[in-house]
């Protein structure tokens, strides 16, 4: 039954960011994804972005078998009946577009469709969460976030402080998400929302993209995809089941060099955290083990209709409202 519902369902991830080549592609496909939210800049300036989307247009004529770009939610159901994983590329961070507004309407024609208003630390729009003080949105940010509605680019504030994501989420006029996060009420950690924040959001018609990242499950590396299963309905019991999406944050591929250039402010300056050693939750260990996470939607007793809003069809509704297609 898992397998036949999986099959026929749109399944989104709505954060993905591992080494991405073809082997990564051919698990996306293993996993039955029909789209997936690719962080293509982090830390890097417009330039370096720039080079990212390059690289990325080479994937897209490479890998044209597995993969295909989303700028529309019509391409994810034609990526659906094509057989292929939609692409639609993403940013953890604002610093590409360095001071220039104009520069999110040139990445959002490229296909950037959703980007973070800061990734871990300070930026020119505001803060992320592991900054001491968290500035809030800026005279900068309240631009970029009202160019960001125009323009149809989702607003991400899942590493953003708690002051600047409430100013986000006041000052949009579309639906903001956090697109892998987890809830503090589970385990504390200041990458993990709490309560308040996760209705807040949910009561001015924002979205939570739940994460399986390991250090922020409540039992770390010992975890499974059943404790992630617990993580989602923990938000859904908050927010409804309408309102809540997958978001992995699957690192697939990388090694420890690249959890250094994460971890540290810039790629390169101050330490922020230590992940330790990253361990999938066991049986979603990899993209291509995608299945059994419907099969556990199912073991704890989920109705069909909840498990494709979850697995899918609410990321397409969010993204259809902010891109306006």
């Amino acid at each position: 039954m898992s397998n036949t519902l999986h099959e026929s369902a749109i399944v989104i991830d709505g954060l993905i960011i591992s080494k991405f080549e073809r082997s990564v592609f051919e698990d996306m496909r293993k996993g039955g994804l029909t789209a997936a939210n690719c962080t293509c800049s982090i830390w890097e300036n417009f330039r370096d972005s720039m080079n990212n989307l390059v690289r990325w247009q080479q994937h897209f004529r490479d890998h044209a078998d597995l993969i295909t770009q989303v700028y529309t939610t019509a391409d994810i159901h034609r990526a659906k009946k094509e057989g292929k994983t939609g692409i639609l590329l993403g940013w953890q961070n604002l610093t590409g577009i360095e001071d220039q507004l104009g520069f999110l309407s040139v990445f959002k024609q490229l296909g950037v469709g959703v980007m973070q208003i800061a990734y871990n630390t300070q930026n020119l729009v505001g803060s992320g969460c592991y900054e001491k003080n968290d500035s809030g949105l800026s005279e900068f940010g309240h631009e970029v976030i009202a160019e960001m509605n125009r323009v149809g680019i989702l607003c991400d504030l899942s590493h953003v402080g708690a002051r600047t994501s409430e100013d986000v989420i006041r000052a949009s006029k579309k639906p903001v998400a956090y697109t892998h996060c987890l809830p503090a009420g589970l385990k504390a950690h200041p990458r993990n929302k709490s309560d308040a924040q996760l209705k807040f959001i949910a009561a001015h018609g924002g979205f939570v993209g739940v994460t399986m990242f390991p250090p922020f499950l409540k039992r770390g590396p010992q975890s499974t995809v059943d404790d992630y299963v617990e993580a989602i309905e923990y938000v859904i019991n908050l927010v409804g089941e309408d309102q809540v999406g997958i978001g992995t944050d699957f690192t697939q591929g990388y090694d420890r060099v690249f959890f250094d250039w994460i971890t540290h402010d810039k790629g390169y300056a101050r330490k922020l955290t230590d992940f330790g050693e990253v361990i999938n939750p066991e049986g979603l260990r990899t993209i291509g083990e995608f299945p059994n996470l419907t099969a556990a939607m199912q073991k704890h007793g989920w109705k069909e209709t909840r498990i494709r809003k979850v697995i899918g069809e609410n990321w397409v509704r969010v993204l259809k409202d902010v891109w306006g297609a």
